[in-house]
C-alpha cells in the first residue's frame, strides 16, 4: 500500500519519457481494473508541507473521464487542468507554465476522448451563451477535419468527430508551443515533454497520438 507522495528527490530523478510511461502503465492497471492501494490519510499528511507532481494533464470536463484514475495516480503525482474540450487559453497556459517551470513537473499531456460532446457541438456550429465563445477555441480543428474526412460536417459522423477530437487535441498542443515561450524552451533543452493522447470511452484506454 502506498503511503508517500513524491518528493523532490522523486521528482528530479524522472525524465519526461520515465513519467509518460508510468502514466501508461497506471492506464494499463486502470483497464485491468487493477489500480494500486493508497492510505489517503497518510497521503494527505504526507503533502500538507509541499507538492512535487511529475506531470499535468489538461482534459476535459467529462465526467466519464476521471483523470487520476484513468492514469491509476494520486494525491501529490499529478496536477490536472480541466475545461470542456480541452483546449489551452491564457488560464491554462499560465497553469501549465506554473505545473512545470515553478512546480517541476516535465511532462504536459493534452488529453482529448471519444465521442466529446464540446466538440461535437462546435461541430454543430452550437451557439448558446458563453458555450458559443468556449466553442470558437475548437472551430480551428474542425477546419482541420473539413478537409481531411468525407461526407457529412456534423456530430452525425463519427468519423469526422473522431478526426476533430484528434486535430483538436494536436492543434492544442501546436498553440501551447507558440504561445508559451516558457514551455517550448524547456521542451527544446529535454526538460519537458509535450503530448497529446485519446481516452476511448468504451475500452478505457489512453492512445498517444
Amino acid at each position: 500500500m502506498r503511503k508517500l507522495a513524491l518528493n523532490k528527490e522523486a521528482q528530479s530523478s524522472l525524465t519526461p519519457n520515465d513519467i509518460l510511461k508510468n502514466l501508461l502503465e497506471g492506464n494499463e492497471r486502470f483497464k485491468n481494473n487493477s489500480l494500486q492501494e493508497v492510505d489517503y490519510n497518510s497521503l494527505v499528511k504526507d503533502t500538507v508541507g509541499g507538492q512535487y507532481p511529475k506531470a499535468v494533464i489538461l482534459s476535459c470536463i467529462d465526467s466519464r473521464v476521471p483523470v487520476e484514475q484513468v492514469f491509476d495516480q494520486t494525491i501529490g503525482d499529478i496536477f490536472v487542468a480541466r475545461v470542456a474540450g480541452n483546449f489551452e487559453n491564457t488560464d491554462i497556459l499560465g497553469s501549465l507554465e506554473y505545473s512545470c517551470a515553478v512546480a517541476g513537473s516535465k511532462l504536459v499531456l493534452v488529453l482529448g476522448h471519444q465521442s466529446c460532446g464540446a466538440v461535437k457541438a462546435a461541430c454543430d456550429g452550437v451557439e448558446l451563451g458563453n458555450i458559443t465563445a468556449m466553442l470558437s477555441n475548437i472551430i480551428p480543428a474542425v477546419k482541420k477535419s473539413s478537409e481531411e474526412v468525407a461526407g457529412e460536417k456534423n456530430s452525425n459522423n463519427k468519423e469526422f468527430v473522431a478526426k476533430t477530437v484528434e486535430n483538436n487535441v494536436l492543434l492544442t498542443i501546436d498553440r501551447i508551443r507558440e504561445k508559451s515561450t516558457i514551455l517550448k524552451e524547456m521542451e527544446d533543452i529535454g526538460d519537458l515533454k509535450i503530448v497529446g493522447g485519446v481516452y476511448s470511452l468504451e475500452t478505457g484506454d489512453v492512445t498517444i497520438l
